[in-house]
Formats: structure tokens, C-alpha cells, sequence
């Protein structure tokens, strides 16, 4: 890579070792407090304890996008480099909106996005972007367990505003 220039997809994988992802592109996670939080301080759902937060990088290219999903814990999203990208955020309150995370701040973007625990997820670059470089913090740390895949058509179905958003976002006709 020359100096100044904008390095490729390919070369941020190798960089700073991202792995293909079921949820997030590609992801290498960067910090797991060894601090827990014990079961009996965390809401039911959560199950066993879990670490004071986590930290990632993940990297959505054309190919490999956000796919629906939420989590457990709070998170806040960080833009470091390359494209925007469009984030559709579907509430726990039934409501919903698209938001750009980028560095354009006077096109609207913002660096940061924060994501409230529980809230369904996914994202789409624009047609001629090639990909988006953020991280992700978590608090409490997060899991497996804490991650649950979205059903599109039960979202839909308790989305019926955001229809036209979620079938553009997953491709749906």
C-alpha cells in the first residue's frame, strides 16, 4: 500500500485480521474486559455473567453487509474509514429509522451511532461505495447467547411503516 492513499478492502482484512462473520462482515474483536459483571446484577435474560464490555472491528463490504440482527447489550458504533453506511434501526417501541455513520458531517452523517440494547439491525453501503470501516463497543460485554437473528417477515409484519425500508435493506420484494 502507498502512503496516502486509501487502502483496499482486502488490505484492512489483512491489517487487522478480520474474519469472515455470521452478523457483521468481517470482524476481529479488539478488547474483552476480564472484569464480570455477575448473573445476579444483570437483567434475567442474559443468563451467566458477562464482561464489563467488548470492543470490535468489523468491515462491510458489497459482499458481506450487516445482516438483521440484535443484541442483548448497548452498542455504539464508530466510523473510521472508507464509505458511509445506512443503518436501519428498528426499535423495541415498534418504532424505526434509517441513519447514515460517516464522516461527511455536513451531508448529515455522524462518526458515531448508538444502538440501545435490543434494537434490530442491518445495514446497506451505497451502490457505488466499497466498503466501510467502523468498531463496535459493547456494554455488557457480549456473547453468543446475547445475539438473535431477525425474522424479515415478523418484522415486517411488526414494522408495517418501515416495510418499504426493511424490503430495500434485505433485499425483499
Amino acid at each position: 500500500m502507498n502512503l496516502g492513499t486509501r487502502p483496499t478492502a482486502e488490505e484492512i482484512k489483512g491489517m487487522l485480521g478480520l474474519e469472515p462473520h455470521p452478523t457483521c462482515g468481517f470482524v476481529a474483536e479488539t478488547y474483552r474486559s476480564p472484569l464480570k459483571i455477575p448473573d445476579s446484577a444483570l437483567p434475567e435474560t442474559y443468563e451467566g455473567d458477562r464482561p464489563y464490555g467488548s470492543a470490535l472491528y468489523f468491515l462491510v463490504t458489497p459482499d458481506a453487509q450487516i445482516v438483521m440482527h440484535r443484541i442483548r447489550s448497548d452498542q455504539l458504533y464508530h466510523h473510521y474509514l472508507g464509505d458511509p453506511l445506512e443503518v436501519l434501526l428498528l426499535y423495541g417501541d415498534g418504532t424505526g429509522e434509517v441513519v447514515t455513520v460517516g464522516s461527511d458531517l455536513g451531508a448529515g452523517h455522524r462518526p458515531q451511532l448508538f444502538l440501545p440494547g435490543g434494537t434490530f439491525h442491518t445495514s446497506r453501503l451505497a451502490p457505488e461505495a466499497s466498503y466501510a470501516l467502523l468498531a463496535s463497543t459493547e456494554w455488557p460485554g457480549v456473547e453468543p447467547p446475547d445475539v438473535e437473528h431477525g425474522d424479515i417477515e415478523a418484522l415486517i409484519e411488526a414494522y408495517p411503516d418501515l416495510r418499504e425500508e426493511i424490503h430495500a435493506f434485505t433485499k425483499r420484494s
